[in-house]
């Protein structure tokens, strides 16, 4: 077991609030939405927190993540689900980006992508808080996190993905011992499902921010980026933009540690990027709306923000309004333009939702949003090697004469 499990965790979560009117909830209870159907935040006394550890304390820990304990909302140590969820590298890309262009690599975390993130802190708060069957609805790599977590600590899981989920994805899901169904629908129509059980007491709802603690494995994102540059935060983000859990986690993670004193008020400019044929957010954010429209007939080579319909739009739009940022939008053939690019230049395989990022950026430079020298960073969020590729079908035959110069 890492060594940073087995230690004692102090924790300092005061409570947790609505992130639309404010009401407070208790801490160390089971919540779902707040009262007003909108996403629960969790709060921490701060003050308490800076005097008990520094960031220097934290930087000479072994980079996992849960070397932000005192940052996270888990209180007793045998709560704890671990697969081993390293700290993500940082990977230039100057050919197929730009010189100072870096790929935070989430495809390197357990199951294959940032969704572990999120999924290992809300799994061990609901062993913590006494869950024992959950469901989920999924387009593919959260149910994969969600069905490796759960089955490490025996908490029964039913997932719902929509009939376009990738096929690796959905035998994943199974053959980590999670029931998995196929539905004629989107995901927003398979958590309806969800929702309908969960409102019969079936099992407990995890869908995306309707608990509230998958934010906080996903600020983790922004707290790891903060430490590795050094403590000062790249000039702008492209994050790949569905539910947003992560994008939100990083604006709340910036925040807490410059109340922390561990950063300043520099926050980077947050471009949430989304498919064309899926752009809910980008629509609302053009718009100048607060909350983001259903997007009907989503289809995207990007499975994963084929999200028609998102419950924390307005914090998406929060941020990336408050940041100076976008909402940008770009289609399947530059998506996997992106993808192709940054594994023949630079060696580095994409999934499509990272490859959205890097064409996105990319137009970004074109429009005059991003200037070439800044620093930015991109959110590869899952490992490109589960996604289908191009065919590749030359052959030899060792029985004739090989053209050995031809080859």
């Amino acid at each position: 077991m890492n060594r940073n499990l087995t230690e004692d965790r102090p924790t300092f979560v005061t409570h947790l609030e609505c992130s639309l009117t404010g009401e407070r909830y208790e801490a160390d209870q089971l919540h779902g939405l707040s009262r007003a159907g909108r996403p629960l935040l969790v709060h921490y006394d701060l003050e308490a927190l800076g005097r008990a550890v520094s960031r220097d304390t934290i930087a000479a820990r072994e980079t996992d993540l849960w070397r932000w304990r005192e940052l996270l909302p888990v209180r007793r140590t045998d709560s704890i689900v671990s697969l081993g969820e390293i700290e993500t590298p940082l990977i230039p890309i100057p050919r197929s980006g730009g010189g100072q262009v870096l790929v935070k690599d989430e495809g390197r975390l357990p199951t294959g992508s940032f969704k572990a993130r999120g999924l290992v802190m809300a799994v061990a708060m609901a062993r913590e808080l006494g869950v024992t069957r959950i469901a989920m609805p999924t387009n593919g790599n959260a149910g994969a996190a969600l069905a490796a977590y759960a089955a490490r600590c025996g908490i029964e899981t039913v997932i719902l993905c929509p009939e376009e989920t990738p096929e690796v994805n959905v035998r994943e899901i199974a053959a980590q011992g999670a029931r998995v169904w196929r539905v004629n629908g989107q995901i927003d129509e398979c958590g309806a499902i969800v929702g309908r059980g969960a409102a019969e007491g079936r099992w407990f709802d995890f869908s995306t921010l309707k608990e509230p603690y998958r934010i906080e494995g996903k600020k983790t994102m922004g707290l790891e980026l903060a430490a590795q540059l050094g403590w000062e935060l790249p000039d702008a983000i492209f994050y790949p933009t569905g539910g947003g859990t992560g994008l939100i986690g990083m604006w709340k993670a910036f925040d807490e540690m410059e109340r922390l004193g561990w950063i300043g008020s520099k926050r980077p400019r947050m471009y949430a990027v989304q498919a064309s044929g899926c752009a809910p957010i980008v629509r609302a954010y053009e718009a100048g709306e607060e909350h983001a429209e259903r997007w009907e007939d989503a289809a995207t080579v990007a499975a994963g923000i084929r999200v028609p319909k998102a419950v924390g739009d307005f914090l998406i739009l929060r941020a990336v309004r408050e940041s100076g940022g976008a909402a940008l939008a770009v289609g399947d053939p530059a998506i996997l333009k992106a993808v192709e690019d940054c594994a023949k230049k630079d060696g580095l395989l994409l999934c499509p939702e990272g490859g959205a990022t890097l064409a996105a950026y990319n137009q970004a430079v074109r429009d005059n949003l991003v200037d070439e020298d800044e620093r930015v960073v991109l959110f590869n969020c899952a490992t490109g090697l589960k996604y289908p590729m191009p065919e590749a079908g030359q052959w030899l035959d060792k029985n004739e004469a090989i053209d050995l110069g031809a080859l």
